[in-house]
C-alpha cells in the first residue's frame, strides 16, 4: 500500500513521499475545510485564525489531538483540542501523553546511539553478538536501523498464525525466540534493497536489554527520559509493570459519529517498533535533543542521518528511525490503534511540526500539508 503526497513551501522546503506500511499508516484522507488566511496577515493573525481552524475540526469530529509548531527555534502553537479518550470527560492537555506508534521508531534508534556513545556496541556489529539464538548473522545493527536487514518481518499476518502461542501477549523476548524457532531465510541480502520492516526495530529493543541487563522500558526510562526530563514520555504496552500512568490518552475511533474505544491487540506487549508515549510539551525538549544535546557525539549524530548507500551504490532515504529528505530536512508518522502521529524537522531553519492524534483520524497529511502553508 503506497501513497505519496507533497508538504511543500518555505517552512521546511521539501517534498515528502509519506511511506506505508502494515503499521505506518496512510489511509485515504476525508475532506477537511480550508485554513484560510491573507499574506499580508500578521504571524500573530495566523495563530489565531490556525487555532479556530483546528478546533472546527475537532467538534466535527475529524482531528482529536495536539498540534506543536515551531518556527525559526521558537514555540509559535503549541495546543490541544478535545478529550483523553471516547468517554469526553477529561480535556487534553499539553501535557497528555500520546501513543506514538512508529514515530517510537526514533526514540528507539536513540536508545541504541546511547549505547554506541558508551561504548557497549557498534553500529556494524552482527545482531547475532548480541542475539545468538538468531542465525542472521550477516545482518548488522546498522541494517535493523536502516530497514536494510533483509531479516523476516513476522509481523505480517501475526496473529492467525501465531495466536496459538501466545499467552497473553507477545513480548520482545517472545518475538525473537519465535524468530529464531521459524528460522526463515533473509528475503533479501543485508544492505541490498531498503524494505520497511517493524520486526527488525523489536530486535534494536532487544539487543538494548540484552546489552543494558534491563528491561527496554527501564533503559530508556533511566538513560533518555528522565535525564532529559521528559516527565511524559515512557515506553508503555501490555508488558508494562503498571496497568496505565498519569496523562495517558486512550485510543478511539468515531462509528457513525459515535466513540467507540479501541482495545489491544495480542501485538501490544512489544516495543522498539512503536510503544513509545509522550506530549507536545516533551516534544519541545526531543526537537532540541536532536539540535544539540550533551548525550551524543557530533559523529553519532552524523549517523544518524545520513543516507545509506546500498550494495548496488543506490541511495536510500532511511536513517536511524528517521525519513531523510535531500535538503537533510527529516520525518516520521505511525499508524496504531487509534493512534495516528507525525513529526516533521528541518534542522537548518530550525522548524518542527508535530501532530498528534488519538481518534483514528485520517486528516493528519492534510492538517500538516495547510499548517506548513500557512506558517511558511
Amino acid at each position: 500500500m503506497n501513497l505519496s503526497f507533497k508538504i511543500l513551501i518555505g517552512f521546511f522546503v521539501v517534498a515528502l513521499l509519506l511511506i506505508a506500511s502494515a503499521f505506518v499508516y496512510i489511509k485515504k484522507s476525508s475532506s477537511i475545510d480550508d485554513l484560510v488566511v491573507n499574506e499580508t496577515d500578521s504571524i500573530n493573525k495566523k495563530i489565531v485564525l490556525a487555532k479556530l481552524w483546528l478546533n472546527k475540526l475537532q467538534k466535527d469530529k475529524k482531528f482529536n489531538g495536539a498540534v506543536l509548531l515551531i518556527k525559526n527555534d521558537k514555540v509559535i502553537l503549541k495546543e490541544t483540542y478535545g478529550f483523553t479518550d471516547n468517554t469526553k470527560k477529561i480535556a487534553l492537555t499539553n501535557n497528555s501523553s500520546f501513543r506514538l506508534a512508529s514515530v517510537s521508531k526514533q526514540f528507539t534508534a536513540a536508545g541504541i546511539m546511547l549505547l554506541k556513545e558508551q561504548g557497549k556496541l557498534n553500529f556494524d556489529d552482527s545482531i547475532t553478538k548480541y542475539l545468538p539464538q538468531l542465525s542472521y548473522n550477516t545482518v548488522t545493527i546498522r541494517n535493523l536501523l536502516n530497514h536494510t536487514s533483509g531479516v523476516p518481518d513476522i509481523y505480517m499476518n501475526f496473529e492467525s498464525k501465531y495466536k496459538k502461542e501466545i499467552d497473553k501477549f507477545l513480548s520482545i523476548s517472545k518475538m525473537v525466540d519465535l524468530l529464531a524457532k521459524e528460522n526463515k531465510p533473509l528475503t533479501s541480502k543485508p544492505n541490498e534493497k531498503y524494505r520497511y520492516n517493524n520486526t527488525g526495530y523489536v530486535l534494536l529493543a532487544a539487543i538494548v536489554e540484552s546489552i543494558s541487563k534491563k528491561s527496554f522500558e527501564d533503559f530508556m526510562q533511566e538513560e533518555l527520559f528522565s535525564k532529559l526530563k521528559m516527565k511524559n514520555t515512557r515506553v508503555w504496552n501490555l508488558a508494562s509493570k503498571d496497568s496505565t500512568f498519569k496523562n495517558k490518552t486512550s485510543s478511539f475511533e468515531y462509528i457513525l459519529g459515535k466513540p467507540y474505544p479501541l482495545e489491544p491487540s495480542i501485538l501490544d506487549g512489544v516495543a522498539g517498533d512503536g510503544g513509545v508515549f509522550s506530549s507536545i510539551n516533551d516534544f519541545v525538549i526531543w526537537n532540541q535533543f536532536w539540535h544539540q544535546n550533551e548525550f551524543l557525539s557530533k559523529e553519532t549524530m552524523h549517523e544518524a542521518f545520513k543516507e545509506p548507500i546500498l550494495n548496488d551504490d543506490s541511495i536510500s532515504d532511511y536513517g536511524f528511525g528517521w525519513i531523510i529528505t535531500k535538503n537533510k530536512a527529516m520525518w516520521h508518522n505511525g499508524s496504531w490503534l487509534g493512534a495516528r502521529t507525525m513529526i516533521i524537522r528541518n534542522p537548518q531553519l530550525k522548524n518542527c511540526l508535530v501532530i498528534l492524534d488519538n481518534s483514528s483520524s485520517k486528516n493528519i497529511d492534510k492538517i500538516a500539508e495547510k499548517l506548513v502553508q500557512v506558517f511558511k
